[in-house]
């Protein structure tokens, strides 16, 4: 089976779980191959606020994520911290767009300074390598002056920073709601097509 395009998605430990999870979601609806990456600290906060046990075996997680999300075999692979083998670890095979969602400041601080000592890291770096597209979704608050100036770097590194921050003027009904409206926003930047929130002066199919 041919997927329409192959997208890169880190998972790190920033509070934030629903959103990687719906974005995942839409990317398999939409037939994009899916490189999942998934930190440590990020297994810690799905099974906090999503109450998700995902299995510690990358080839485990892929079967678990392929049944949860009804994909297409091989449409999500789930790659190891330490898989230097892996087609997100080199420019000549990684997918040229990539979400870390939520990006953990953390995470964020080891791409500005190219640290690549995991996957994640070495994944973001290659894209930014490759003038790629690295969109980044931080969910903290207060930001030090330390996490902007990452931001801002990254910033004119290439990569997009787009904090967790939902609007309300599509009049949300629902939590699930609010994380549709960042979600479609990576989408839209993705260049994909969305149905989730209508864009301001236009009517979306909720009829919000």
């Amino acid at each position: 089976m041919a997927f329409d395009r192959q997208i890169t998605l880190a998972i790190t430990g920033a509070s934030g779980a629903p959103y990687a999870l719906r974005l995942l979601d839409v990317l398999v609806k939409a037939n994009c191959q899916v490189f999942v990456l998934i930190s440590s600290a990020a297994k810690v906060v799905l099974a906090t606020e999503e109450n998700l046990q995902i299995p510690a075996k990358p080839d485990a997680a892929a079967a678990w994520l392929i049944e949860r999300y009804q994909a297409q075999p091989e449409q999500i692979r789930v790659f190891g911290k330490d898989e230097w083998f892996s087609p997100v670890a080199s420019g000549s095979a990684a997918p040229k767009q990539m979400v870390v969602c939520p990006c953990s400041t953390g995470t964020l601080s080891a791409i500005a300074v190219g640290a690549s000592d995991n996957l994640i890291e070495r994944a973001a770096d290659v894209v930014l390598k490759e003038r790629g597209q690295l969109i980044l979704v931080p969910r903290e608050m207060p930001l030090s002056s330390l996490h902007l100036e990452n931001m801002l770097k990254l910033s004119n590194l290439g990569a997009t920073i787009m904090p967790a921050s939902p609007g309300f003027y599509h009049q949300p009904q629902s939590i699930g709601d609010l994380v549709d409206f960042v979600v479609a926003r990576i989408l839209d930047h993705l260049g994909l097509d969305q149905q989730l929130m209508a864009r301001w002066g236009y009517q979306g199919a909720s009829g919000k």
